[in-house]
């Protein structure tokens, strides 16, 4: 009989593979902003609040706040510094004013995280209340950032059309959650069993969506100005 930690291994090294993809997915989104040596009218918001999404899940991950989580470390640190290269990017091709709202941004996170560490190791002595801080705080920025794809998918109802919403990103997205909530249950974990089950959800209704407005996507049809794609 095959072992729970060997499967669940399995599932994560899966997981690593599919959110490696999302991580990779906004390349294409970098490719025109160096060619056009601008960043145009996309927005850094994303990249800059991943930064800290996976700084903190990275530190969840360490074997003193969680046990068994070698494989949330990975992805999330090679996710970090993948999305550090994208901010350093951005703001070379931004102005002095979008420049100056990143740095501060930035700022803000290092303050954050800095004192999560420092309350988390120099106050809380026992693992079970650490993994109970972090996780919570874990849950609460995935959960903000799942609330990103709901402008996309208001566009998607208003216009009848699918066409600014990619489907590969969006059933990327849904097995991503799917295959750490798997991970999750595997070896009870509620704080990665919460959020990626709301990701999971999220990603399904996108999914559903798309099926629902296809046929009514006018393909053809320039993107309105007023969109941000990222």
């Amino acid at each position: 009989m095959v072992n729970t930690d060997v499967i669940r291994t399995v599932v994560g090294i899966i997981g690593n593979a599919i959110s490696f993809c999302l991580f990779m997915s906004p390349l294409p989104t970098f490719i025109k902003i160096w060619k056009a040596k601008s960043v145009q009218d996309f927005k850094p918001d994303p990249y800059v609040v991943t930064i800290l999404n996976c700084a903190v899940w990275s530190f969840y991950g360490m074997p003193f706040i969680s046990e068994s989580n070698t494989l949330v470390v990975t992805i999330n640190g090679f996710g970090f510094f993948l999305e550090i290269v994208y901010t350093s990017i951005f703001f070379l091709y931004s102005n002095g004013s979008k420049r100056k709202k990143i740095l501060m941004a930035i700022l803000a996170e290092i303050v954050f995280l800095v004192l999560v560490i420092f309350i988390v190791m120099y106050f809380i002595e026992n693992q079970k209340e650490r993994r109970l801080v972090v996780g919570f705080i874990c849950i609460i920025f995935n959960i903000l950032m799942y609330f990103s794809p709901l402008t996309v998918m208001r566009q998607v109802i208003r216009t009848k059309s699918v066409k600014y919403m990619p489907f590969l990103l969006s059933l990327a997205n849904f097995l991503n959650g799917v295959i750490w909530t798997t991970y999750a249950l595997l070896k009870w974990d509620p704080f990665i069993v919460v959020p990626n089950g709301l990701g999971a959800l999220s990603g399904l209704a996108q999914l559903i969506l798309y099926g629902v407005y296809y046929r009514t996507t006018k393909w053809d049809e320039d993107a309105p100005s007023n969109i941000n794609m990222v």
